[in-house]
């Protein structure tokens, strides 16, 4: 298998988001920089990605070598399921200019990110990632979950045109410090850790979405970064790879409200309003792939992750994005 040899100029688009602080941290903290590489963290603010022309003007800047694509409109459920064309066109629109301004400049390698939503509705559990395109995606957030998908589409055609081995990861629910916390706009873990640390606070029940009853797989976004510096060092493939913990570590919606409840000590009453929607039941991915190539890799535990992250929460509660 080829490794990336040399000194790289990384380019982390999005990377003031959940996953790019994540990358940064392990880095700077954790020594997953290595000596003579340059990392370089862009967020919304440096480059409006939607425009060629900024595109063009980042990577004549920065001349990248290798290119870790975070940047992207997401929301919560229920935003999705009202503005599917406005995260169809966004969203296409800044995968389309990162990955050929990429080719455009030379770039070696280019790991986006794509989601497990990407994946068809109707059909056969554990997914994995062969299945991709194998039908249509649930329809509360397909144009998002259509753009993602997009980013594979043009990943095989560049290889084919022009035999550049740009990926993609497709990570299972992340959470972890500096997140979106917004309530009415986030995903199920930081809108939960927000919800849970109000009702302490201001001594009322917790208030959870749907019947608890749906069945998630959520990766810690350190974990997810420890990984996403394996992939762009190490991983050879332009087919995509799941990075997730195991189908054994699936739990319900309410196993991590149970999680949330214990890290913040939450003694209050846990309503759930099954009026709200749960969203897909299930998703389950297979992490076969990835436990091939990385069978000793060790997950934080989830409740230790949890902690961490409430702990996060509850500390930064001023400056988190909410």
């Amino acid at each position: 298998m080829e490794k990336s040899v040399g000194p790289m100029r990384v380019l982390v688009t999005g990377g003031s988001g959940l996953v790019g602080r994540a990358i940064e941290r392990v880095v700077k903290e954790e020594g997953g920089g290595r000596e003579g590489d340059e990392w370089i963290f862009l967020s919304s603010k440096d480059a409006n990605l939607m425009s060629v022309e900024a595109t063009r003007a980042v990577f004549q800047k920065h001349r990248p070598t290798h290119v870790i694509h975070l940047a992207t409109i997401v929301r919560g459920l229920y935003i999705n399921m009202k503005h599917n064309l406005d995260f169809w066109r966004i969203n296409v629109h800044i995968n389309d200019n990162v990955l050929h301004t990429a080719q455009e400049f030379g770039v070696v390698k280019v790991i986006s990110c794509l989601s497990t939503c990407a994946f068809p509705d109707k059909t056969t559990y554990p997914i994995d990632e062969t299945m991709l395109h194998s039908g249509p995606p649930h329809e509360s957030n397909y144009g998002y979950a259509y753009a993602k998908r997009m980013i594979d589409i043009h990943n095989r055609a560049l290889y084919q045109q022009y035999g550049v081995k740009y990926t993609a990861i497709i990570p299972t629910n992340m959470f972890g410090p500096h997140d979106n916390y917004n309530i009415e706009d986030s995903h199920v873990m930081p809108g939960l850790i927000h919800k849970t640390y109000l009702a302490k606070k201001e001594g009322k029940p917790l208030e959870v979405w749907g019947t608890g009853r749906a069945l998630r797989q959520f990766i810690y976004s350190l974990d997810l970064a420890r990984l996403f510096l394996w992939v762009l060092r190490e991983y050879d493939e332009v087919e995509p790879i799941i990075l997730s913990v195991g189908e054994e570590d699936e739990l319900s919606i309410k196993d991590a409200v149970e999680a949330v409840v214990e890290a913040f000590e939450f003694k209050g009453k846990i309503v759930y309003d099954t009026s709200k929607p749960d969203g897909q039941f299930r998703k389950t991915a297979s992490n076969a792939k990835l436990r091939k190539y990385r069978p000793d890799f060790k997950f934080t535990p989830f409740r230790q992750a949890i902690k961490e992250t409430c702990d996060w929460f509850a500390a930064n509660y001023d400056t988190a994005r909410k």
